[in-house]
């Protein structure tokens, strides 16, 4: 199972975008809300119902990925959750694969989960990726990490998971059918 985490403030097109391609993968996604709450408005007025709240998450056996979308304030709100940051420290030491976009990636290097990564974000935030390696690319997945710069990177980054979670073959399908470039 995917856990996109949504806070109000959030981008749209950065948590739905990626969403929906890995769903096309068969890839089973759920939206959670953070914090408790049955809807989370994103940054431009759009407001979603979620799959659920963290309140109602139990995980039993280690997801196949956290995500997390960016946009403001939506990764500072992200960011504030203790919950939130239990789960991802308590995943990515056990191995477990994490996404993020845009701003989200500071969350990570908050944490010090990017300690000699490569990873890229939003223009501005490089100062927060704490121990990562900086890179100019759009979309960088290093080991169990996977960052991207923002949401016009977003198909891409959506591909990068499903080529993360399902191969490449699976990716190339998706990116055939949606007719992207499928460089990424």
């Amino acid at each position: 199972m995917v856990y996109v985490f949504l806070a109000d403030g959030f981008e749209e097109i950065e948590a739905l975008c990626p969403t929906a391609i890995m769903r096309r993968a068969g890839i089973d996604v759920l939206t959670v809300s953070v914090p408790d709450g049955e809807y989370v408005t994103g940054s431009h007025n759009i407001t979603v119902k979620a799959d659920m709240s963290f309140e109602q998450l139990k995980i039993d056996e280690l997801p196949e990925m956290l995500m997390l979308p960016g946009g403001m304030p939506g990764a500072m709100n992200l960011s504030k959750d203790k919950r939130l940051a239990s789960l991802l420290c308590k995943n990515a030491a056990a191995g477990g694969k994490i996404a993020a976009i845009c701003a989200a990636p500071f969350i990570l290097g908050e944490l010090g989960l990017l300690n000699g990564k490569h990873a890229t974000c939003y223009p501005g935030y490089e100062s927060s990726l704490k121990g990562a390696i900086i890179s100019g690319k759009d979309i960088v997945r290093d080991g169990n990490v996977i960052t991207a710069i923002g949401m016009g990177a977003s198909v891409e980054f959506g591909l990068e998971l499903v080529c993360a979670l399902r191969g490449r073959d699976s990716a190339d399908k998706i990116a055939a059918a949606i007719h992207a470039r499928g460089d990424f």
